[in-house]
């Protein structure tokens, strides 16, 4: 008797490794290939990668892994071939990163818009007086010296942020008392502002994300100065054989394809009444 209860329990085990072989087997023919993904922190604070990665994996059999730091550092990773592909938001730099043979082509991915937030009491009324005027609000702001959270960590927003400084021509470091350098992602700033109660720039996205745990409105929007495009590009292979030059070019496809760019355009719809991301492809052609 014994005997057979110990045959039944052998045959049970064989059959349980033999199916945890075959599942095994699948998955590890499944995984392809790994690629590494230079992107931004206001984009992984959105969450919009970590909807739109595992849909990628289970049709590609790829595993994408994201290296989230400011699109400047985002940047230099590509230069130095560290990652297979970028998706970041500073369109100059990108167009240059590519007519510097850095990268293969860039494609337009999405867009959404920059924002300028502050205290929901509005100390300096800039929602009533400068809503849709962003030159205006921050020419305001620094005249009266109040809190302001910069990035400060050579991001897309954190570019952006400068740009408006430099055509005001405002010093940041020598002309305004308020002024905070973080050096931290858009979460942590919006954090910050929302704890010192300080005006700071951001993009829809990353606010929408964090809007219900924080006590802080949006105050200036619209402003044709404030568009904030996204843009694709993959890693010129060149740059060392470790590149994963075909997981980035279906990266690529893939992300420009109709199906993918309708599911960006639906993300996030639920929270603010209005969509983070707006689709922005053109037709992809290999």
């Amino acid at each position: 008797m014994k005997k057979k209860i110990i045959l039944v329990f052998s045959i049970i085990l064989i059959a349980i490794v033999s199916v945890s072989a075959i599942m095994l087997a699948k998955i590890n023919a499944k995984k392809t290939s790994n690629l590494l993904i230079g992107s931004t922190t206001s984009l992984q604070d959105s969450g919009l990668l970590e909807e739109l990665l595992p849909q990628f994996y289970e049709e590609t059999g790829i595993l994408a892994k994201v290296i989230a730091v400011g699109t400047g550092q985002a940047i230099k990773l590509g230069q130095d071939g560290e990652v297979d592909v970028l998706l970041v938001h500073d369109k100059p730099s990108e167009i240059a990163f590519v007519e510097e043979g850095h990268g293969t082509k860039r494609w337009d991915v999405m867009y959404n818009d920059f924002i300028l937030v502050g205290p929901q009491e509005d100390p300096l009324h800039i929602k009533d007086k400068l809503g849709t005027d962003i030159l205006e609000a921050f020419k305001l702001i620094a005249s009266q010296d109040a809190a302001f959270i910069s990035r400060g960590d050579n991001s897309g927003t954190h570019k952006k942020e400068v740009g408006i400084w430099k055509a005001l021509n405002i010093d940041t470091t020598t002309q305004y008392n308020g002024y905070i350098s973080a050096g931290k992602g858009m979460g942590d700033v919006l954090k910050m502002a929302d704890e010192l109660r300080a005006y700071t720039l951001t993009d829809r996205a990353t606010y929408l994300k964090f809007s219900k745990q924080l006590a802080l409105d949006v105050v200036t929007e619209g402003d044709e100065h404030l568009i904030n495009m996204y843009g694709v590009i993959a890693i010129n292979p060149e740059k060392n054989k470790a590149i994963n030059s075909k997981g980035a070019q279906a990266f690529v496809k893939w992300l420009l394809s109709l199906e993918v760019q309708k599911k960006i355009g639906e993300y996030g719809i639920d929270v603010g009444g209005r969509p983070p991301f707006i689709p922005a492809a053109e037709d992809y052609h290999e």
